[in-house]
């Protein structure tokens, strides 16, 4: 379980989309850097959220992560897409028995969306998705949440005529 609030950007490093090493799995892989400010109390197996999506750290060191990425993350994210120097948003899981803010968000992704129009309104911004899936869109109600690249946002309209 994550919060959706961000804690820090990371930078891409590598995207394996074979990765024959121990801790890549003979599968797809995603090594992060700049990453210091989330990885002092890391483990082996911990979670952590890359633009939102739950990964299993495989290896790590005091600024880099490395995750495997199953065809199923694939499918639903845009991870596989990423590139060197890509910088994405962090998140470590929730640890029991301490505060949070933000929304429950799993990290169990569903589908991608795209930004089709950004508002500034007073002291905080609209934001216009159109997302890729349209099954989905009888889930996503007013005053519900959803997740953008891991960060948590109150849904305050849902135009089912314009998706």
């Amino acid at each position: 379980m994550f919060t959706g609030i961000v804690e820090c950007k990371g930078r891409v490093v590598e995207f394996k989309s074979l990765d024959n090493t121990e801790s890549g799995g003979s599968g797809a892989s995603l090594t992060i850097a700049d990453a210091k400010d989330i990885l002092g109390d890391c483990h082996l197996g911990d979670s952590i959220a890359i633009n939102g999506t739950c990964l299993t750290v495989t290896e790590f060191s005091s600024d880099e992560f490395k995750v495997g990425l199953a065809p199923e993350t694939l499918s639903r994210t845009n991870l596989g897409q990423l590139q060197p120097g890509d910088h994405v948003n962090l998140e470590r899981a929730l640890a029991a028995g301490h505060r949070f803010g933000g929304h429950f968000v799993q990290g169990h992704i569903d589908t991608t969306a795209e930004i089709v129009e950004i508002t500034p309104d007073a002291n905080s911004i609209w934001y216009k998705l159109r997302v890729a899936d349209k099954k989905l869109m009888p889930y996503i109600i007013p005053k519900g949440f959803i997740a953008l690249d891991g960060t948590s946002l109150t849904v305050c309209d849902v135009n089912d005529d314009d998706q």
